[in-house]
Parts: structure tokens; C-alpha cells; sequence
């Protein structure tokens, strides 16, 4: 084989047996002998010598015909090309056909067939005239499909015709191919989810979403370091200002979860709302793999892609076209599974760290306090709810099958638990989904929408943000100052130390009120810049 794509040597078709080749004869041929027959039997019972003559002709030319098309020694190799081997839906991929005499023997008129799947289209049919010896025909078409899958190309059909119609046989090559139909991926806007609108690329603002494994073991502050790494739980039990060191030993990492359960998604067809999530995981694993991050799909049943035994079970960027591969192929045969509910996804995600990236669909209570709870492992988590109510809508507004719960309602039970939840409804576009979770911060345990967002009510790492912003050219210790006066003292009960760094230390006393404290949660009093 050359050329792109994929390909297999059909070799030389199998001929059938004598008993195969009768059961060719075409109406012509059957007719021919059936004529013969009742001639003879007249000639008998007429007694008439010369009918029998032409009742024996008649019924000898198609036996005649089938007899040396049976024989006939055909020696041809047959080929077939896939340009490309996998396409996204609604794609088209071409097929070539090579037909090559290798016998000494020109061929007569051949007429190939090549066996689809109806979804991809009618089975083609070509006829090819006479082929020299040595020499070859090459023929091609095109197959697409609207639905995922992976669907066999062939067996090659040779069929075979005597001069005189009489007989037609079929022999068929051995060799298949396959072609790989998988989600549409869509393109998604170079924006961090989970709150941060940063581009990608080199020199990339590290959050704790994306930031993996990131080594938290402290160290104490010094003066220039990133005001971001700033350790609160660890400033408390010290009482000094302790900092992440700078290393960062692994990758960023990511799961993708995908629910796949048959009540969750209500519908079926190509645009049927587990379509649209099954293209919408698709692409948020191809758009994280390109940026180098190390991602891995996961669905309700618990199973993962690539498996546990690869890389911790986390597809990397560093090889992300064999990974975006078996990512795609393994949802271009997904379907719907028989579970119940997500326990099964909370078990592999249990003490997880990352970005967690789920598409839902209908989910009860209990199936929206599993996804709550997936949310205490991860560094930052993005839902993508899918409203069944929406998609399932017919003419008129009719609903085919209920859903569970309101959407909007499932959306506050995961905004209460953390997650930045988003809704989904039909003709929405994922790059808009995606941009709308990275503009919007993590909604917070707050219930509802998530925390207010005014500029005197942010939590801490927003307050100090915005300190840092406000902070003009004074000195850097004094924000520090500030902001753990802020942070420290408003937070650190916590941890059980109030009564040592809280109100006393760091919270009332120190620079709480003065600094950053009561400024960054709302009280109104303007940040000063004095040193700690």
C-alpha cells in the first residue's frame, strides 16, 4: 500500500465450488435451460427426433457457459485505500480501488462491487473493461456519516459474466478495512478555565486548577517573591509569611468526566444532547492536550482513558497525537451505559488533583450531592449541565421524557459544592461555553449563583489581586502586610489558632481593618500601604 491513509491487499478472490456456480445463472441462462428442458420432454412425447436436437442445445449453452466461467483462472489482486482512516463526523473519506491481471490472460469485462454499511451510502458498483495482462484499473468513491462508530469496508466483490449473459459469479477477496468515524471537534478559544482568563503558552500564570502536582511544601517568604504563592494555611501555623516553593516537578493535569447514562441524556440521533457532549469531551481534551497539559477521560461506569497502567492513567501533551487518537477513537463507540448513578466516577476521582472538566446530563439529589463531593479532590471544577428539558422538546413544546430535576436547580446544588456550573441548551456552542467558564470565577460553597462579585465583597485571592492592583508603586512588604492582615486574621479560625494569629496578631490588631482585611471582604475601609 501507499499513499495516506489506511489500506489492506485483498489478494486473489475465492472461487466457490461447481454446486456455487449454477446458482449464477441469470434469468437468461435459467430460462435457456428450462426451454431445453420442456423441448426434449416434447420431443419424447411427440416423437419428433429434431426437437429433441434443439432441446439439447438450448439446455447445453448456459451449462456450457457456467462450466468455463467456473473454470475460468482469473488471476487478480485486488487493493483498497482509506484516505483518511479517520474522519469527524459528517466528513467525507476517500476509497480507492486497485484491480491488477496478474495472470498471463487479458480479462474480460469485470464489474467490482465494494460492501459499505447503508449509513455510509449505496454500495458502489463499477465496470471495468477488458484488463492486458500485467496490467491494472483503479477506481474511486467517497463514504461519510452523521454517526459515530467504526464501520467495515468490504469484502471486495469480483463479478464475473460469460460473453452471452448466461451466467454471472461472484467472488469475493478476503481482506476489510475499517473506517473510523469520530466526534466533531470544535475549536476552542486559548482562555483558562476555571475562573482566570489567561492565555496559554510560555510564561503562563500557574493556578492551582491547572498546576498538578506543584510541590506545597513552605518556605518563608522573601522579599520579590510572587504574592500569588503566598501559603495561607501554612502563614497561619508558622505565624510568618510562608510561600510554595517555586518548583514544579509535573505536569498540569485534567479529567475529563463524561456522563454517559442512558437516563441522563434524553433523545438519540445526531443531534441528540449526548451527541453534543460526547463532541463537546472531545474537544476539551484535544484543546488541553495541544497546550501540553496531561489529560484523561473518564466516564460514569469508572473507566478511564488511556488506562491506570499508562502515565498514572493520564494521557500526556508531550505525545498528544497518539493520545488525541485513542481519545478519539475510544468515543467514536461510546454509548450509553446501564448505570444508576456517578459512584463509580467518584471512586476514581477520590483524592484527584487538577482541573475537572464534566459534562452532566439529568441528574436527581443524589446523583448532585456524588457530583458535589467530586468536587473536594480537584483543584478547580467546570460543569457543563446539559438542560434534558431543552433537548428533548418537541413540536409545540411537548416534551418526550421527563427529566429528574430542573436544570436550575441542579445548577445551584453544584454551585453550592464549588463548581462553576454552566447550562447547556440546544444550538449552544461550546468555544462560548468555554470562554463564559474561564471569565466567571468558581462559584464558592455559598449556595445560590455562587459569591457576590462586587468589588467589596471578593474572597481572599481576588482581595489580593486587587490589592496588588491598588497598590501603585508602594512598597511590596506593606502589601504583604495588608493582605495577611486580610486574609490571615479574617480566615485563620479556621484552623483552630484564632485566639493566637487571628484577631490578635494578624486579624483586628495588626492589619486587618487598617490594611487589606475588612477592604477585600466588603467593610469599606480603603487599603493602606504600611509595612508589616
Amino acid at each position: 500500500m501507499t499513499g495516506g491513509g489506511s489500506g489492506a491487499d485483498e489478494g486473489t478472490p475465492e472461487r466457490g465450488g461447481l454446486r456455487t456456480a449454477l446458482g449464477g445463472l441469470t434469468t437468461r441462462g435459467r430460462s435457456f435451460l428450462a426451454a431445453g428442458t420442456a423441448a426434449a420432454a416434447c420431443s419424447y412425447l411427440l416423437g419428433q427426433p429434431d426437437l429433441l436436437r434443439v432441446g439439447l442445445l438450448l439446455a447445453a449453452l448456459p451449462l456450457v457457459c457456467v462450466l468455463v466461467l467456473h473454470r475460468t483462472r482469473y488471476r487478480v489482486a485486488g487493493s483498497r485505500t482509506l484516505s483518511p482512516a479517520r474522519v469527524p463526523v459528517g466528513a467525507e473519506s476517500r476509497v480507492r480501488l486497485r484491480v491488477e491481471n496478474i495472470s498471463r490472460l487479458p480479462t474480460g469485462v469485470l464489474m467490482l462491487q465494494d460492501r459499505v454499511p447503508y449509513v455510509l451510502g449505496p454500495r458502489p458498483r463499477f465496470v471495468l473493461d477488458r484488463v492486458e495482462a500485467g496490467g491494472h484499473r483503479e477506481v474511486s468513491y467517497r463514504v461519510r456519516s452523521d454517526l459515530r462508530g467504526r464501520y467495515p469496508l468490504g469484502p471486495l466483490q469480483l463479478r464475473l459474466s460469460d460473453p452471452f449473459g448466461m451466467c454471472r459469479l461472484t467472488r469475493s477477496f478476503s481482506a476489510f478495512d475499517t473506517l473510523t468515524v469520530v466526534p466533531r471537534v470544535e475549536p476552542l478559544p486559548a482562555v483558562r478555565p476555571g475562573g482566570e482568563a489567561t492565555a496559554y503558552g510560555e510564561g503562563r500564570r500557574h493556578s492551582p486548577a491547572l498546576a498538578g502536582d506543584d510541590d506545597v511544601i513552605p518556605r518563608g517568604y522573601r522579599h520579590g517573591d510572587d504574592l500569588r504563592r503566598i501559603h495561607w494555611r501554612s502563614t497561619a501555623r508558622h505565624g510568618e509569611l510562608m510561600v510554595r516553593r517555586e518548583e514544579q516537578p509535573q505536569q498540569a493535569r485534567c479529567t475529563v468526566l463524561l456522563d454517559t447514562r442512558d437516563t441522563a441524556h434524553p433523545g438519540s440521533g445526531p443531534d441528540a444532547a449526548f451527541e453534543w457532549a460526547v463532541s463537546a469531551a472531545a474537544s476539551t481534551v484535544v484543546h488541553l492536550l495541544e497546550r501540553g497539559v496531561s489529560v484523561r477521560l473518564l466516564t460514569d461506569t469508572g473507566d478511564t482513558v488511556p488506562g491506570p497502567d499508562v502515565t498514572g492513567g493520564f494521557a500526556s501533551g508531550t505525545t498528544s497525537a497518539d493520545a488525541v487518537g485513542l481519545v478519539l477513537d475510544t468515543l467514536a463507540v461510546v454509548e450509553h451505559s446501564a448505570e444508576d448513578g456517578l459512584s463509580a466516577a467518584h471512586d476514581v476521582l477520590r483524592g484527584g488533583e487538577g482541573l475537572l472538566v464534566a459534562f452532566f446530563g439529568d441528574l436527581d439529589e443524589e446523583q448532585a450531592a456524588v457530583a458535589g463531593r467530586m468536587r473536594r479532590g480537584s483543584g478547580a471544577a467546570i460543569a457543563f449541565v446539559l438542560d434534558g428539558d431543552a433537548w428533548s422538546r418537541g413540536p409545540g413544546g411537548i416534551r418526550f421524557s421527563a427529566g429528574q430535576v430542573p436544570v436550575a436547580e441542579r445548577l445551584r446544588l453544584l454551585r453550592r459544592a464549588g463548581w462553576t456550573a454552566l447550562p447547556v441548551r440546544p444550538g449552544d456552542a461550546l468555544a462560548d461555553l468555554w470562554r463564559t467558564a474561564a471569565d466567571r470565577p468558581g462559584d464558592g460553597p455559598g449556595g445560590g449563583d455562587g459569591p457576590d462579585r462586587r468589588p467589596g465583597n471578593r474572597p481572599a485571592a481576588d482581595g489580593l489581586e486587587a490589592a496588588m492592583k491598588r497598590s501603585g508603586n508602594g512598597s511590596v512588604d506593606g502589601n504583604v502586610g495588608g493582605n495577611v492582615g486580610g486574609n490571615v486574621g479574617g480566615n485563620v479560625d479556621a484552623t483552630g489558632v484564632h485566639g493566637t494569629y487571628g484577631d490578635a496578631a494578624y486579624g483586628h490588631a495588626g492589619y486587618g481593618d487598617a490594611a487589606y482585611g475588612h477592604a477585600a471582604y466588603g467593610h469599606g475601609s480603603k487599603p493602606s500601604k504600611g509595612a508589616l
